[in-house]
């Protein structure tokens, strides 16, 4: 259970910076940063969102971003338990939503067995943005009966990696859209294994930076994920959404390649 602040405790505050756009924050969001004494900031926070800290507040970049070099998480949990002893209010900024692939949950349990007092404050995440951004619900009645967001990039020495094929027969079976997270580096792999039980013909998107002016995306069939991602140099951080909520988005895309041939 996440307590909330007392005066008699140290206390830490997860804040989800959302997707990239600042207009995306919400406004607990903005009081929390604006308050803050101490701001752990995130690789992908924009300047923007930052900019909403007090001219006083002590800013500290704790980059973590996958294939690139990171801050170690045991110095960033460090950190922020030495600030909150030292009575600082101490915000951690994170990209997209604290609990949505965000290692929030590992850092509340540190905080927590510390004794400090930890809020956390949600964030739009970039699956729910991306797709939104498309004009594309993540759940749409006559094509997905749920969304299942899921990391393609498994824990460093983890033995319980994810079973795409079998993931593939469910989400075919249950009819779900796949929202998947920090999978670029993988996406051959992702495609092998997702057609063994999705259909070579299943839509596809994905999306780069999500929300932000540099946004751009592709759209194909899940036989051509590969290749597409390839071919338009696609790259991190990005997302992976493979469903039929994108059935009409790719009718349009391939109508619009028949004009373009054609003209």
């Amino acid at each position: 259970m996440i307590k909330q602040q007392t005066h008699q405790q140290p206390h830490v505050t997860l804040v989800g910076a959302g997707p990239g756009d600042p207009e995306l924050l919400t406004l607990k969001a903005v009081k929390a940063i604006a308050a803050a004494t101490v701001l752990l900031v995130d690789d992908l926070v924009s300047d923007a969102i930052v900019a909403n800290a007090s001219p006083s507040t002590r800013i500290i970049y704790v980059g973590k971003r996958g294939g690139c070099k990171s801050t170690p998480q045991a110095f960033i949990e460090k950190l922020m338990l030495q600030e909150a002893l030292a009575g600082e209010n101490v915000v951690r900024l994170k990209g997209g939503d604290p609990f949505i692939f965000g290692r929030g949950g590992e850092e509340v349990e540190h905080l927590q067995q510390q004794g400090v007092n930890v809020t956390v404050i949600n964030g739009i995440t970039a699956g729910l943005a991306g797709v939104t951004s498309l004009g594309v619900p993540l759940t749409h009645r006559a094509h997905a009966h749920g969304v299942l967001f899921i990391t393609g990039h498994a824990k460093q020495g983890a033995t319980d990696a994810v079973d795409w094929a079998a993931l593939s027969h469910t989400a075919a079976q249950a009819k779900l859209t796949l929202v998947i997270y920090m999978g670029m580096s993988g996406a051959a792999q992702l495609q092998a294994s997702l057609l063994q039980g999705l259909s070579t013909h299943t839509p596809v998107a994905v999306i780069q930076h999500v929300s932000l002016p540099t946004q751009r995306h592709v759209v194909c069939t899940l036989s051509d994920l590969h290749n597409t991602v390839i071919r338009d140099q696609m790259a991190s951080p990005s997302v992976i959404v493979v469903g039929d909520v994108l059935q009409g988005l790719l009718q349009l895309e391939q109508s619009n390649q028949r004009f373009v041939a054609a003209a």
